[in-house]
């Protein structure tokens, strides 16, 4: 098991050289620039001087041959510097360490409501096959992956506030200055964050449980006597589980992905919403470093989920 850990980390390792490749040259890709809006924003001038476009390349770095700022860039990265913003001059890593909790909790509760909706309903779709209920089930699960989660959430935004006089909160509030509002204010998002992995996995769910329940362990246990409750939650479930770990894990980037948007409209200050702001402003640094950490992010959960196939079932061995 240490030794394939250890092999996993280390291939890691080429996997992020050709994601720091990639989003440096995408991020430049981008079409404008951030030294134009510079230029635009300061009317060519700032506390009585005159800033040319030369003089700003030549500030921020960008009059380098490009890959000398990646081996500039991905030398800090080494040290622990993400680099600064090109617009404010902050580190980027005193950003993440205030931003990067809000979107975690986005996150861990979007996967939480998305399993607790998504588990129940694919269990009872499979031991009530082709029943009304099954129906029922599979419909709010195709409802779940069809309907965009910017869609839902801008009309969650949007309608309570026309018709009832009533919208999400809008101030983020810290969990340690008051846990109920904060509790509160990640409901909603993370729920409609979390319908789209309830949708995959709850239809994962069922067809694993159908093909479980056939199995002749299962058999053998309703033969004993055994209470469907025993039988289908901690004989079946268990082994029924492994393909939908695979899917919550592939499903991982999609939340994160439609965690920026999400951040956007419900007003939550993570990396999500800082993320759009710097494409916007075309923010190179803290494009790149956002997207590293969130690649590495996923790189690090995909390790995790391969670690807990051997959890839920012993017979599978790491070498």
């Amino acid at each position: 098991m240490i030794a394939y850990i250890v092999r996993r980390l280390l291939l890691i390792i080429p996997t992020l050289f050709l994601v720091t490749v990639i989003i440096f040259v995408i991020g430049r890709m981008i079409p404008g620039s951030a030294v134009d809006q510079m230029l635009a924003h300061m009317s060519g001038h700032q506390m009585g001087i005159e800033w040319t476009r030369e003089d700003l390349l030549r500030v921020l770095g960008l009059d380098l041959p490009v890959h000398t700022q990646y081996i500039n860039w991905i030398g800090g990265v080494f040290q622990g510097d993400l680099g600064n913003s090109l617009w404010s001059g902050t580190p980027l890593t005193s950003e993440l360490a205030v931003r990067l909790p809000v979107s975690l909790e986005l996150g861990v509760m979007a996967v939480i409501f998305g399993l607790l909706i998504a588990t129940p309903i694919g269990v009872y779709s499979a031991i009530r096959q082709d029943t009304i209920g099954d129906y029922m089930g599979r419909t709010v699960a195709v409802l779940a992956i069809s309907v965009p989660s910017f869609w839902l959430g801008t009309l969650v935004f949007i309608y309570p506030s026309i018709w009832w006089g009533w919208s999400p909160p809008l101030e983020y509030v810290p969990f340690w200055q008051d846990f109920g509002a904060n509790l509160w204010q990640f409901t909603i998002p993370a729920i409609i964050l979390g319908m789209l992995l309830s949708g995959f996995t709850m239809r994962t769910t069922r067809t694993m449980m159908l093909e479980v329940l056939r199995q002749d362990y299962v058999r053998t246990a309703w033969a004993k006597g055994l209470r469907e409750r025993t039988v289908v939650w901690r004989h079946a479930l268990k082994n029924a589980l492994i393909p939908v770990v695979t899917i919550v894990g592939l499903m991982l980037p999609l939340v994160v992905g439609g965690a920026v948007v999400i951040e956007q409209i419900f007003c939550l200050p993570g990396i999500g919403r800082y993320l759009m702001t710097a494409i916007s402003t075309r923010d190179y640094p803290v494009i790149q470093g956002i997207n590293l950490v969130i690649a590495s992010f996923i790189l690090v959960v995909n390790l995790v989920v391969d670690l807990t196939y051997a959890w839920l079932d012993p017979r599978v061995t790491y070498r």
